[in-house]
């Protein structure tokens, strides 16, 4: 068998015990060959990890200079901006960036990495955070391997490496620092009962700015049965369900800290719809400050994570420092922004 990453078609062939010209048609599918062939032929690919594209053997010479950024939706304003960072960057360097989307299906990411392998992308970007299952842990450990076998680099961002032997570099931004800081500021206004709305258990950012929110009501003294996590997911119209729920369960609760900015707005319309006002009756903070944060009513008090310059920082890191990058762990920081959604509870109601 060829040395590391260059499996030849002689050798699909061989192992499939066809004639290469066989192979070859078997494998480029627009040429009539028998199905239990091409089976054997797809097999023998797939047992060599062939790649079967004139760019990916090129690629030993250099590939194309492209990044390709895999997100879960390009509608997400979070995602857009990761992705807007990797073009800029890339745009500098004269790369080309391709966006790819997945809706959050482990097969499609799978199939995607695969296609910008067979393209000769040199950097694949898979951004967003995840559940960190055994499942996500093997994929992404192919991922990484295949791509380092044929010079190509994986770049996790916002979400975590599966393990330091893994030859994946890691661009995260402080997902627990930040929801410490907002659930600090709640606090700091008088807060006690402040409801974090937006769960997903089991998805790495999520679970971070949870523990941030647990670990920021202890240091203030509050029993652990002080936190009240909603598991609504995201997005602004499970910020609206769950906030119309919650309000006609309980009015006890004074803020409400919201797992990300569309939560936010979602929870926003529920709390007006209720004849409640914001900051006045309800404290309502985000996270990730998008865009038109500022133009919520109110605008919106959230934290601001740094998107853009993870998208950037993704392709400047991998480019920057080829043999060091593998393994790398970058993190970037947060900050609050103050806007007028948060203000102290209502008189009478700080306990």
């Amino acid at each position: 068998m060829g040395s590391k990453g260059r499996v030849t078609i002689r050798e699909v062939a061989e192992r499939a015990g066809v004639s290469t010209a066989t192979a070859s048609r078997a494998l480029s599918g627009n040429h009539p060959v028998p199905a239990a062939t091409r089976a054997r032929v797809l097999r023998a690919a797939r047992d060599l990890d062939y790649v079967a594209n004139a760019h990916a053997r090129a690629l030993v010479g250099g590939g194309r200079k492209m990044a390709a950024v895999v997100v879960r939706q390009v509608t997400s304003p979070f995602y857009a901006q990761v992705a807007e960072g990797v073009e800029a960057e890339a745009a500098d360097r004269g790369w080309l960036c391709v966006v790819g989307a997945t809706g959050g299906d482990a097969q499609r990411e799978m199939e995607f990495v695969q296609l910008m392998r067979e393209e000769g992308a040199r950097l694949v970007i898979l951004v967003g955070g995840v559940v960190e299952d055994d499942a996500y842990r093997e994929r992404v450990a192919h991922y990484a391997h295949a791509l380092d076998s044929c010079g190509a680099r994986l770049v996790l961002c916002g979400r975590p490496a599966p393990g330091p032997e893994i030859p994946a570099l890691v661009v995260e931004f402080d997902n627990e620092a930040g929801a410490h800081a907002v659930t600090g500021h709640l606090l700091s206004a008088g807060h006690r009962r402040i409801v974090f709305l937006g769960g997903l258990p089991g998805n790495t950012a999520l679970d971070a700015r949870v523990a941030g929110y647990r670990a920021a009501l202890a240091e203030h003294g509050l029993p652990p049965e002080a936190a009240q996590v909603v598991d609504c997911g995201l997005g602004r119209a499970a910020g609206h369900r769950a906030m119309t729920e919650l309000l006609k369960k309980t009015r006890e609760f004074t803020a409400v800290f919201a797992g990300d900015d569309m939560v936010a707005a979602g929870a926003l319309r529920a709390i007006a719809e209720a004849g409640l006002s914001v900051p006045g009756d309800l404290s309502v903070v985000g996270y990730n400050d998008i865009p038109l944060a500022e133009d919520f009513n109110p605008p919106l008090t959230t934290v601001r994570t740094p998107a853009e310059e993870l998208g950037r920082a993704a392709v400047r890191i991998a480019l920057r420092d080829p043999e060091h990058a593998a393994g790398a762990h970058h993190l970037l920081g947060t900050h609050i922004v103050v806007r007028d959604s948060a203000g102290p509870p209502p008189p009478g109601r700080a306990l």
